[in-house]
């Protein structure tokens, strides 16, 4: 047992709680003084909670003291000193996260303000009033205090009291995004923008543009978004250096961090800390600093981003600032095991922890440290390393978590409250202690359920799944799972694009806190049929794999990508292509589990006990034989174990349906494999299938591409941009552009130096193209920004895929061909790239290499696909199949590296 019992680890005894001071606010405070000093108004870093600046560690984001500008002092406020000093002490409340108090400090000045009739103290003290409730997740409280705000003010004069309207808009406007009204919040915060320009606040409009990027973002407008923030950066470069500016370009940054241009925050962040140095402002250098060392993590330049750590720490003077930098610095030792560095660090944290002022900060703080802790032990445990792991134990991380929910209760802060129960809950798990675990766990599901806090709901619904699954209750397990993925869902969105929207004292990394979710439930749900296939559950599975796919690729782009009209697979099976099946092979602990659709049956399933480790191995084994083309015989028999877990079983029953295409949805670790390559010990799969690939369970408007007339763009480099000396030259591309036009397809080329972006989307919108033939290099990873094909400029990156070939065009590009690219070496997930830069052209289907193979027999492999796909009525993965086999019976390229590396995705009518 960790404690003896439940109430005894909570109880105010057996912990001695420090005092802590005042931290800063997260959300800009109102104070009416500036109206009766007529003194200009300084806004927060923080730019409300909405645009705060990520955190990469499981560490909160609360806006520490560098983020702070100047606030007059209530002392001269023209109002009874009783209420004025209500409403400071109801700030500091604020600053200092105990919302609840703070709610019945500013409640008691409400009705003393009502009393003496001044509106406009009481339509700042309302407005403060709605802030407080918002975090306390009351949102009818909250709406109807903004509301009373408002209405106060536009019955004053606005012209002389512009800045108090504008922010009370501002609050407004946090309220509505909130609550999912994004259209609402973003036509407040327009007119925030109109009001802050009436009264001359750059800093305000800048505000209010960077509020308006969110907005966009959260209704999927995100090239809006991208050109409003474009606009905050030329508004900033007319501005004089000051305060204001660098807490903006530092804001901008983060904003553009969160959006996935890295390059762009890191120019703006690097000008905000220019900025602070020439201002000699400690704290905001310290911040600077900080969000660069965020920048870098975020770009796997983890000794850059423990540099920028180190210096915030030995700069800011923010207590709280400091232990975030550190618990950053602390999870890249963590993620390296580099056990003697973390044991250097951990002492530190432990004293600067003491030091942070108590407030939801620093209760997130404390329970991110104890999960460190954990992984901490867990780590050094595998590595047998006991050097410094003597002094130790779980029950520090049960100390830490004890104390966060006590204090978490002492500032009436539920959802602070919930993430440490969920945490606690969690040691209780790993101690097998399941009947403690369940009770915290189901005390920390009902707090976060009241204070709508659905990125912790999630994960206590996924803990109560474990522990019942643990405890053989299979039904409880599967609804507490279901109630997980529906969170999730209804969170997809937030989860990758706007997690600073949804709670920035939650991070949420894919692999470690999504994706297992879904992984896991679809184990439950087929190890839950005992043996006996139920078609349901399988639907339900299979379903499930792809909401898994649909995520996966919604946090590489960081925003939801698959929209449109979509058909069923199954439908296109059954009623259009009756010679199609589809296979999902699913990879899960300790089995791999195939379900099969063949047309006009049932579903059903087969699976091989093997566990998940030794299939990644053969895989990656296979995956670095493949290119090799002297390596056939090794390729041939691990490619038959592989043959082997997909295919053997159903052998028989593909031949009697008279089966010619296989359709795969494929797991992770087999993207970066070529399904043609299978090996049956006689013949490959390319030799009996023809054969495509599907990122989902659906297609976009499926259409034959063979009654239509074929006009294809080609656009291709036959030499590497400067700057991209690992390219070698592609010299057959103008062979391969020939073979294109011999085989009767009308043709419209850029070749080398007209081969650029501008140049390829002037085009693609001028004419009606439904093939566009990029033969040209670029590779694909599970990085977004390591995801791009070359052109004479340069890189083109698959993020900008989606205006290069969507933009105001007329018709859809029904066939994308990327001809000479790779996936990134190492990279076991790189086919992610792969699927993505489909997803993201918008294309009905895709044929790319998932190597590089000698440009020769790729013009080969070109000419002959399109001489058969414009012979006759055949589809686009037949024509595939049958370019594939004249390579393959080609003297020079029989083996598997030069003829297997194309792959269909999507629609393979």
């Amino acid at each position: 047992m960790l404690m003896p019992k439940t109430t005894r680890i909570f109880g105010t005894n057996s912990l001695k709680f420090k005092s802590r001071g005042r931290e800063t606010a997260r959300t800009r405070w109102l104070t009416p003084l500036a109206h009766f000093l007529r003194l200009p108004l300084y806004f927060l870093a923080a730019l409300l909670c909405i645009v705060g600046s990520p955190v990469l560690a499981k560490v909160p984001s609360s806006i520490n003291s560098s983020s702070q500008l100047p606030i007059n002092s209530l002392t001269s406020l023209a109002v009874p000193t009783d209420a004025a000093s209500l409403l400071q002490q109801g700030k500091v409340l604020y600053s200092n996260g105990n919302f609840a108090k703070a709610v019945e400090v500013l409640q008691q000045a409400v009705q003393i303000y009502k009393q003496q009739g001044e509106s406009l103290a009481l339509a700042v003290t309302l407005s403060n009033l709605s802030l407080a409730y918002q975090q306390l997740g009351a949102w009818s409280q909250a709406q109807q205090a903004i509301t009373e705000s408002l209405n106060l003010l536009k019955r004053q004069d606005k012209n002389q009291n512009l800045q108090i309207f504008a922010q009370s808009l501002d609050i407004q406007g946090r309220l509505q995004l909130a609550m999912g009204q994004s259209e609402a919040a973003l036509a407040t915060w327009q007119q925030t923008e109109e009001i802050y320009k009436q009264a001359d606040n750059h800093s305000g409009v800048v505000r209010s543009l960077i509020n308006q990027a969110q907005a966009w973002r959260t209704q999927g407008f995100y090239p809006r978004a991208f050109k409003t923030l474009d606009r905050i950066s030329q508004t900033l470069k007319s501005q004089p250096d000051s305060i204001e500016k660098t807490v903006s370009l530092r804001s901008l940054g983060d904003a553009l961090l969160v959006l996935g241009d890295l390059k762009k925050s890191r120019k703006a962040l690097e000008e905000s800390l220019i900025i602070a140095q020439n201002l000699q402002s400690s704290t905001d250098i310290g911040a600077s600093l900080f969000s660069l060392g965020n920048n870098a993590r975020k770009q796997n330049q983890k000794e850059r981003a423990i540099a920028y750590y180190q210096q915030t720490v030995a700069v800011s003077p923010s207590p709280l600032t400091k232990v975030q930098a550190q618990l950053n610095h602390l999870g890249l030792l963590i993620k390296d095991k580099e056990w003697a560095k973390v044991q250097t660090l951990l002492p530190s944290i432990e004293s600067r922890l003491d030091q942070v002022p108590l407030s939801r900060a620093s209760i997130y703080a404390q329970v991110n440290f104890s999960q460190s802790l954990a992984k901490v032990k867990s780590g050094v445990l595998q590595a047998s390393s006991q050097s410094f792991y003597s002094g130790l134990s779980i029950k520090d991380s049960a100390k830490l978590l004890a104390s966060a929910i006590q204090q978490s209760r002492s500032l009436g802060d539920k959802r602070a409250e919930a993430y440490a129960l969920k945490s606690l809950g969690g040691l209780y798990e790993e101690t097998k202690q399941w009947s403690e675990a369940q009770n915290l766990t189901r005390q920390g599901l009902a707090l976060a359920q009241s204070s709508n806090a659905p990125e912790i709901t999630y994960s206590l619904e996924w803990q109560l799944g474990r522990l019942l699954w643990a405890q053989k209750n299979i039904n409880g397990a599967i609804a507490a799972y279901d109630a997980a993925v529906d969170t999730l869902e209804s969170l997809r969105r937030d989860l990758v694009v706007n997690k600073d929207v949804v709670n920035q004292d939650v991070q949420f990394d894919f692999r470690d806190s999504v994706e297992p979710v879904y992984r896991q439930s679809v184990e439950l749900l087929l190890q839950s049929q005992q043996g006996k296939p139920n078609e349901k559950i399988l639907e339900k599975a299979r379903q499930r794999i792809e909401a898994l796919q649909l995520a996966e690729l919604d946090d590489f782009f960081q925003e939801a990508c698959l929209q449109g009209q979509k058909v069923a697979l199954d439908r296109v099976v059954d009623k259009d292509n009756s010679k199609a099946a589809i296979l999902y092979p699913i990879i899960l602990r300790d089995e791999l589990q195939v379900i099969v659709k063949i047309p006009k049956q049932p579903l059903q399933s087969y699976s091989t006990k093997i566990s998940q480790g030794e299939v990644e191995k053969l895989l990656i084994e296979l995956r670095r034989n493949l290119v090799d083309p002297t390596a056939t015989k090794i390729v041939q028999t691990q490619s038959q174990k592989v043959y082997g877990w997909l295919l053997k079983p159903i052998e028989s029953q593909l031949q009697q349906s008279r089966v010619d295409t296989l359709v795969f949805v494929l797991d992770v670790p087999l993207r970066n494999l070529p399904m043609a390559a299978l090996y049956d010990g006689k013949q490959y799969l390319v030799e009996k299938y023809a054969i495509a690939l599907s990122v989902g369970l659906q297609l976009l408007d499926p259409k034959p591409l063979v009654k239509q007339q074929l006009r294809a763009l080609t656009a291709g480099l036959t030499q590497p941009p400067p700057g991209f000396p690992k390219f070698a030259p592609l010299l057959a591309i103008k062979s391969e552009f020939d073979g294109i036009a011999k085989a009767g397809v009308s043709t419209t080329s850029l070749l080398d130096g007209d081969f650029k972006k501008k140049n390829l989307e002037s085009e693609i919108n001028a004419a009606s193209f439904n093939i566009v033939h990029l033969a040209t290099h670029g590779q694909f990873s599970s990085r977004l920004e390591d995801t791009f094909i070359l052109d004479f400029d340069g890189q083109i990156n698959v993020k900008d895929f989606d205006t290069l070939f969507r933009s105001q065009r007329k018709t859809v590009v029904e066939l994308l061909v990327l001809s000479a690219c790779q996936t990134a070496t190492g990279d076991s997930r790189a086919a992610l790239g792969l699927a993505g830069a489909s997803v993201r052209a918008g294309a009905r289907s895709t044929i790319a290499s998932l190597w590089q193979i000698d440009d020769e027999s790729t013009a080969m492999f070109v000419s002959a696909f399109y001489r058969e796909l414009k012979s006759g009525k055949i589809t686009k993965a037949e024509a595939v199949h049958r370019a594939q086999l004249q390579l393959l019976k080609h003297p020079n390229y029989r083996a598997p590296s030069f003829w297997s590396a194309y792959v269909l995705i999507g629609n393979w009518l």
